[in-house]
């Protein structure tokens, strides 16, 4: 199998072997091929590392016990997802190989929530280049970056401009730390090999204030680029994509609500791409729904949803609710009837003045709030809506802690004895309503998934696992779809295909805990799911394909990597 420079050869014996021309110092600096005290005695000497390592060869798992020990020992979660940066910098296999043993005790400090913090603190705590930073200077220089980068054959790009991260806005060139987490959860989940995955940082300034004034600030010092200006460069940097990374798949990853709506329709036919923050985020919140809805052994349209925080994730998981319904039979009218957004001015109305292109589709006419109880009928609250409305589904995208409270759960419970309520901003703190509260006000009767990760509830004797509505349970199995499939446009169905896999794998142990999501250890299983059932669809609907009369198995296991090491011979 071909993966970029690193090759895997099979010898006259049959036997697999990595052919490596690099030796010395040269060798163990490059993280894809380091094995660091697990090369062999053999290997040192055909490779001159004899006298740069200790004497003693260590296994693999000697390697992964004492990598674990050190993670374990750092105090805090920032430095715990240091030691794994560092980890992952020199010696990506051994990086892996742990995290794939302690998925759940990890996944949260390479990624959500810790890498907020480690975003907000990049340039106090930098500590090694990976990935590759435009600018307006250097936007043109692109090819010649590339040539210079250690990855080859680049198949997935993850890029951030750093405005919206997570729920801490504006975090400049820190921003970084998102596109490397999430390509580790690639790599993780989809087995894509390090060196075919390139994150990148748009930096167009920033208008955080701090980071300007923070004379350690590594990024531009000077407000952010906007309006034409800001899309001629994103225009720039979508052509040299598609001229030096042909074979890619792009991911759109933590822009401003409006870029992120604006750079997805300008360039989903230009080049296979996709905005995790819009699709994936809708995709496995539709999945949730489609589990909640099995629990009340009900249907998708039998539901009125509510979704409070009309941005970007928002409207996508109005968008992926809107496709579901389509899917089980409703009308373009009734499914859009059902769903209900609210933003900073409460309900959305068509008759608002500057009423946001992306929020039109799911605007309600002033009308339907005639009779309806409320202090001010222009501006309708979270609470006056499941007041005059009989919400069964309440969703929250909006980044305000504690908005949800006992008085609308309770509410909603004279309008279904199961309501489905999802807190799933992030990080924790942001979270609209902590599980514990809502079993209490519900007694124990809402169904809960979060997008944090929280621990058990136990309520009135019973143990509720809360499942988390985690992103990373879509976009790897999209992405290798993508990838695999070699399509030249990822669509809308691929992500309600994928919501409908995600639902699948559900275990019935899973549902008696009142839990709608797998286990985040789950996840590379999980996500060869979504994958195949992807790959089926497109199977099935084009005949004439790329992947007509294809072993989709096989073709799936050729192109994930594990993270073991091989024996190396010298060219």
């Amino acid at each position: 199998m071909t993966i970029g420079k690193y090759l895997r050869w099979k010898d006259a014996q049959g036997k697999v072997f990595r052919p490596v021309s690099l030796t010395g110092t040269e060798l163990l600096n490059d993280r894809t091929l380091n094995k660091s005290t697990a090369f062999t005695q053999e290997e040192r000497e055909a490779f001159q590392l004899t006298g740069l390592l200790p004497p003693r060869v260590q296994t693999f798992d000697d390697q992964l016990n004492r990598v674990y020990d050190g993670f374990r020992s750092a105090s805090t979660d920032i430095e715990k997802y240091l030691f794994l940066r560092s980890l992952q910098d020199r010696n990506e296999t051994l990086f892996y190989a742990l995290l794939s043993r302690h998925v759940e005790e990890m996944t949260p400090i390479i990624y959500t929530p810790t890498v907020g913090k480690a975003c907000q603190e990049f340039s106090h705590r930098y500590q090694k280049a990976r990935g590759l930073y435009i600018t307006e200077e250097n936007i043109n220089a692109m090819g010649e970056m590339s040539r210079h980068f250690m990855g080859k054959d680049i198949k997935i790009i993850v890029v951030t401009d750093s405005q919206g991260i997570l729920g801490i806005g504006d975090q400049g060139v820190g921003g970084m730390g998102i596109p490397i987490g999430k390509l580790s959860l690639y790599t993780l989940g989809a087995g894509i090999h390090p060196a075919h995955c390139l994150p990148i940082v748009l930096d167009v300034g920033t208008d955080n204030q701090e980071l300007l004034d923070d004379p350690m600030y590594l990024g531009i010092s000077r407000k952010r680029l906007r309006g034409d200006a800001y899309k001629r460069f994103i225009k720039s940097f979508v052509k040299q994509v598609k001229r030096h990374f042909p074979k890619a798949v792009l991911q759109w990853e933590d822009f401003s609500k409006a870029n992120a709506f604006n750079n997805l329709s300008d360039y989903e036919d230009s080049l296979p791409s996709f905005n995790d923050d819009i699709q994936g985020t809708g995709s496995v919140v539709l999945a949730g729904i489609l589990g909640a809805c099995k629990i009340k052994q009900e249907r998708l349209v039998d539901q009125t949803y509510v979704i409070y925080g009309a941005g970007a994730g928002g409207v996508g998981v109005a968008d992926q609710i809107y496709a579901g319904l389509l899917k089980e039979g409703c009308t373009h009218h009734s499914a859009r009837a059902k769903i209900f957004i609210l933003d900073s001015q409460g309900v959305v109305f068509d008759d608002r003045d500057g009423l946001e292109d992306y929020k039109r589709r799911y605007a309600k006419p002033r009308s339907i709030s005639a009779g309806w109880h409320a202090a001010e009928l222009g501006k309708i609250s979270l609470t006056e809506l499941i007041n005059n409305h009989p919400v069964t589904v309440l969703l929250g995208a909006s980044g305000i802690g504690g908005s949800f409270t006992s008085e609308h759960i309770q509410k909603m419970m004279e309008y279904t004895p199961r309501p489905i309520i999802f807190p799933l901003s992030n990080p924790t703190a942001n979270c609209e309503a902590i599980p514990e509260a809502i079993y209490h006000w519900s007694d124990g009767q809402a169904i809960v998934a979060t997008g944090s990760p929280f621990s058990d509830v136990e309520y009135n004797g019973h143990q509720y696992r809360i499942g988390q509505g985690n992103n990373v349970f879509i976009f790897p199995g999209v992405g290798l779809a993508s990838i695999v499939s070699q399509t030249e446009k990822i669509t809308q169905d691929m992500f309600t295909t994928a919501s409908y896999a995600l639902a699948e794998c559900v275990s019935d142990e899973d549902i008696a805990m009142g839990c709608i999501y797998p286990r985040i250890s789950e996840l590379k299983t999980v996500s060869i799911h979504v994958a195949h059932t992807i790959l089926t669809q497109m199977q099935a609907t084009d005949a004439c394909g790329y992947l007509r009369n294809k072993d989709l198995k096989q073709v799936l296991a050729e192109h994930m990597w594990e993270p073991v090491y091989l024996p190396y011979r010298r060219v």
